[in-house]
């Protein structure tokens, strides 16, 4: 019986933010533009691509990077990364570096050339298409990120991986359920619960207070998720202590809040089913001359089976 075909799935803007700040940024193009981030970016499509043989890859795009339905649940949702917290909300933008932003464009366009489908959605951030892929895609599903909430997509029946990139795209850790216990000491199905009420200061997540990771492990050791857990602390027989209890009973609106913020999207409607398309090589080579990318050109395309005579 043959395989079923294997998803990379890239988690894109977290890709190239990584590059950007590993990368040289000495590495400029022939006018001064800045490329570090397209080569990074390109560097590590193949490396994951050479060590996880994927059947199709796919950039996933954040149409939206602070979808207003996740404001308008949790006001605080990324506000630290706002470059002016005073702009209207139509126009509220993300803060960037300098030498980022031109390279963004490049970084599609390089994509695209290579047949590599991008893909976004309205209204929705990067995570949602990743999650949609996650439960949608007939096969092995790797999710290539360094945000910790996609752990929640992490599902060894499906399977569905996370490949961590925390410690470096070379050393990225492979996430199944397995590690996401060592790690937790948690169920993967859980993490969203565990974030709602550990925190996250990168997303603007106050947790409970009081609540840290080892606490809330623990309570998820005994309850199911967090809303069981608020519930158990309006529960005079349950065995809660009263600090927690009290932080829980105040934080109830928040909890349920945070919940369906952090929660990725399982199913945005009308997205494409991932297919690689023929890349433009002749294209390719010209955009790769053009901006100076080097090596990194080459190795992509030998990864992803085109490689060249240069």
């Amino acid at each position: 019986m043959p395989s079923r075909p294997r998803l990379l799935a890239l988690d894109t803007a977290s890709l190239y933010f990584r590059a950007f700040y590993g990368v040289p940024d000495s590495l400029k193009a022939p006018d001064g533009t800045p490329v570090n981030a397209v080569r990074g970016l390109l560097d590590f499509v193949a490396t994951l691509t050479e060590a996880h043989s994927p059947d199709v890859v796919v950039a996933c795009w954040d149409d939206a990077w602070r979808p207003q339905w996740r404001v308008d649940l949790l006001p605080t949702y990324k506000t630290h990364r706002l470059a002016d917290p005073q702009a209207p909300a139509s126009e509220q933008a993300e803060e960037s570096p300098e030498g980022l932003a031109p390279q963004v464009p490049l970084i599609r366009e390089a994509l695209g050339r290579l047949g590599i489908p991008v893909v976004g959605a309205p209204d929705a951030e990067a995570d949602d298409v990743l999650g949609t892929y996650a439960v949608s895609w007939d096969g092995p599903v790797d999710v290539v990120t360094g945000d910790r909430d996609l752990f929640q997509l992490v599902d060894d029946a499906k399977p569905v991986r996370v490949l961590y990139t925390a410690r470096g795209v070379r050393q990225h850790d492979v996430v199944d359920e397995a590690w996401v216990r060592d790690k937790y000491g948690i169920e993967a199905d859980q993490y969203v619960d565990y974030a709602v009420m550990r925190g996250d200061a990168s997303d603007g997540l106050p947790g409970v207070a009081g609540i840290g990771e080892k606490t809330a492990a623990a309570l998820l050791d005994t309850y199911p998720d967090v809303l069981a857990i608020a519930q158990a602390a309006h529960d005079d027989a349950s065995t809660l202590k009263p600090r927690v209890r009290q932080s829980l009973r105040d934080s109830l609106a928040y909890i349920t809040a945070a919940v369906e913020v952090v929660t990725v999207k399982p199913d945005l409607p009308n997205l494409p089913q991932p297919a690689m398309a023929p890349p433009d090589l002749d294209g390719f080579a010209a955009f790769a001359e053009r901006w100076n990318l080097g090596g990194s050109a080459q190795r992509v395309l030998t990864a992803l089976g085109h490689p060249t005579d240069d």
